[in-house]
């Protein structure tokens, strides 16, 4: 009797029954009526199963206590209750029934066992699995130290590997800093070495040019003190050329070469940078290339016509001492080579922007001045200028709107028509010397040149605006250093 209820009291049924009780309760308006019916009936058969093991131990208790014990409580308390029950209707249920429904309890315990006891061996499966499992965690965790432990000492040795290396770098760097030192002082000392040795150059052609001429004066002093002295003869009068060639015969290639190159520096930089200018007030760019065209233009008409006025001057000036050995044109030019910084170039700027302001091929909005292209004016001057002092003197080409396209003077601009055979306008003039083309120029050839030059004459009136401060100022300014002011004593 006692192993029967400590094997009720061990499988909990009545907590079972008041946890299903429950859990009908909650869903008892959620599932259907058969649902329903069925939580029901599992309830009668687990009361049903409760109380067979109650009476088991009621009858064992009662066999137990012998013939006549207990028999007041059977007759006070389960006597009366099976009588209210049996009094009840009778079922209608059959005998079949009942043994099929106990059958089916049977049935069901034996399957409860079943999962039972493989959900037993479910759980002592899944606890081995666990087992192993945290001894592979225990082994990777293991594995995870020694990566970081690792992982440490790697990094402690690249930095001092990366400390070391920073002093590399740092010495290497200074070390390039000395050497590019050491490279710009031998820069410069090659430098000064090529100019001393361009000095020595020079300062030997003065040598001999001075020589020659000490020897000529020597020569002409001893004719005076013979008896019978030669009438002096003038180099005015005279035009033979000394044999000792002059400084500016001596430079002329490599003025030349020099002039040729800082023309096309001209094209290359100043005409872009002026170009760039322009082109912030000015939209049209064939009227900014048409503006830095005849800018270049009328320098060299400025700058040559400098030049014969200074040149005048000087051989005017030089004339009243002048004795040779050299003619007295080869004295000036010889002159003006050594003195090209008297050259009064602004008086030329200015003279090149009056030109332009009065210039009817050319427009521009009130707010432009043609001083915001003074630089490119001022280094045209300056190479025209030293252009004229070489034996020939190079000049620009002659060019007009609607010639004929000439390959060996010009080549084409990018946006060209390569088929038209006339030039609609001129971007950078040609370079000659005589009838030879030195450096090409660039134009734009397009078709029907004739036609829109006739109509830019027609439709471009002679513009008759006020000039601007700037322009009327340098109109007005005063011409300084001019060669009409030179003076024997700066010769």
């Amino acid at each position: 009797m006692a192993d029967t209820l400590r094997r009720l009291a061990n499988t909990s049924s009545f907590s079972l029954l008041q946890n299903k009780l429950e859990s009908w309760h909650q869903d008892y308006h959620i599932i259907s009526c058969e649902q329903n019916l069925n939580r029901c009936c599992e309830l009668i058969e687990l009361t049903a199963k409760i109380q067979g093991q109650l009476f088991s131990i009621l009858n064992l208790t009662a066999a137990g206590g012998g013939p006549y014990a207990g028999v007041d409580t059977l007759k006070t308390r389960l006597l009366p209750w099976l009588g209210s029950c049996f009094s009840m209707a009778k079922p209608t249920i059959t005998d079949d029934a009942s043994l099929q429904l106990i059958q089916d309890s049977v049935e069901k315990d034996r399957k409860l066992r079943e999962l039972s006891a493989s959900h037993e061996n479910d759980m002592q499966k899944m606890e081995t699995q666990l087992c192993s499992v945290r001894l592979q965690l225990d082994t990777t965790r293991a594995e995870l130290s020694a990566a970081h432990n690792e992982l440490d000492e790697t990094k402690s040795k690249s930095a001092t590997t990366l400390l070391a290396t920073e002093d590399e770098i740092l010495q290497l760097r200074a070390d390039l800093r000395s050497a590019q030192e050491k490279v710009e002082i031998y820069k410069r000392k090659l430098d000064a070495l090529d100019d001393y040795e361009h000095q020595i150059r020079l300062l030997r052609n003065e040598v001999s040019y001075l020589s020659t001429e000490k020897a000529m004066l020597h020569e002409r002093v001893m004719r005076s003190r013979s008896p019978s002295p030669l009438p002096r003869l003038s180099c005015s009068s005279s035009p033979m050329r000394s044999e000792s060639p002059t400084r500016a015969q001596l430079t002329n290639s490599s003025r030349h070469a020099r002039l040729v190159s800082r023309f096309s520096d001209l094209y290359a930089v100043e005409r872009l940078e002026a170009q760039t200018l322009l082109r912030r007030y000015i939209a049209e760019l064939e009227m900014v290339q048409k503006i830095i065209f005849i800018a270049a233009v009328e320098s060299f008409k400025t700058a040559k016509l400098a030049y014969r006025q200074f040149k005048l001057h000087v051989k005017k000036t030089l004339s009243v001492s002048h004795y040779g050995p050299e003619s007295l044109e080869d004295a000036a030019v010889d002159y003006i080579v050594r003195n090209l910084d008297l050259y009064d170039v602004q008086d030329s700027v200015n003279s090149v922007i009056n030109a332009m302001n009065v210039n009817p091929r050319i427009s521009f909005p009130p707010e432009v001045d043609f001083a915001f292209i003074s630089t490119l004016i001022r280094e045209t001057c300056r190479v025209a200028f030293a252009m004229q002092t070489l034996d020939p003197p190079l000049d620009l080409a002659f060019a007009s709107d609607g010639e004929l396209y000439n390959d060996s003077k010009y080549r084409r601009s990018y946006d060209s028509e390569f088929a038209a055979p006339l030039v609609m306008y001129h971007v950078w003039p040609a370079l000659v010397e005589g009838s030879a083309v030195i450096v090409k120029g660039e134009a734009v050839t397009r078709r029907g040149a004739l036609m829109s030059r006739s109509r830019s004459r027609s439709s471009s009136p002679v513009r008759s605006r006020s000039l601007s401060p700037t322009r009327s100022l340098a109109f007005n300014s005063k011409r300084s250093s001019s060669p009409g002011r030179l003076t024997s004593s700066c010769l």
